[in-house]
């Protein structure tokens, strides 16, 4: 009974919430573009012109708006939007896409090799992880599953990121987010925790930002 009371309001704040109705109007995929825009807009990090890795992509809203960005005033995209996810993606034009999961050594190597053509060794200026573990509902689990995520976004940018790049992840306050937070200021120049307004109150969901490499 708790349960299906839970899932009945979770569906009513659903239908309710703006931000779903603005995805709809808009023809984004999910709720989740809004996140990412909120922070764009204040943080100027997507310009026509870059090489992005949108990791944790499906349903693909974040690529859709990526894809708006990287538009030039004619209409052209210029730029390169590569998209990553367990699950499989509805294809956007523009977007390259790899099924996979980013934990497993043969999918990070097909990312690499797609990475390497579009220019090779640091050619990254922008690296997003919506990435989440599905949550087992023991805390300090589902921590540890959350860190492993983020550390090897982290790797990835570090290997591949512009000396100028940027990482944005996606992470949960709680247990092992201090930490996070400090690996970030190790590996980064600058560090920012951004909670957009799209990103429900209730929630624990928080996003790091690091920009510039401190030692490319």
């Amino acid at each position: 009974m708790a349960k299906n009371k839970s899932n009945q309001s979770w569906l009513h704040d659903h239908i309710n919430d703006p931000y779903v109705k603005m995805a709809q109007r808009e023809g984004y995929r999910a709720r989740a573009a809004f996140k990412l825009k909120e922070i764009d807009e204040r943080d100027a990090l997507i310009k026509p012109g870059q090489v992005i890795v949108d990791l944790g992509a499906a349903p693909g809203s974040w690529s859709q708006y990526l894809r708006e960005r990287l538009k030039l005033p004619g209409g052209a995209l210029s730029g390169q939007i590569i998209a990553l996810d367990l699950l499989p993606m509805e294809p956007i034009a523009g977007v390259s896409f790899i099924q996979g999961d980013f934990r497993e050594e043969a999918v990070l190597a097909r990312l690499e090799e797609v990475v390497g053509a579009a220019g090779g060794g640091r050619c990254i200026d922008l690296v997003l992880s919506d990435m989440a573990p599905n949550l087992s509902g023991v805390a300090v689990a589902d921590a540890a599953r959350m860190m492993h995520l983020i550390e090897l976004a982290m790797e990835f940018s570090q290997k591949y990121l512009k000396p100028t790049g940027a990482l944005l992840v996606k992470a949960f306050h709680g247990s092992g987010y201090s930490q996070t937070v400090e690996a970030f200021k190790r590996q980064f120049v600058t560090v920012a925790a951004r909670k957009p307004k799209a990103s429900r109150d209730k929630s624990a969901e928080t996003f790091i930002l690091g920009r510039g490499l401190r030692h490319p």
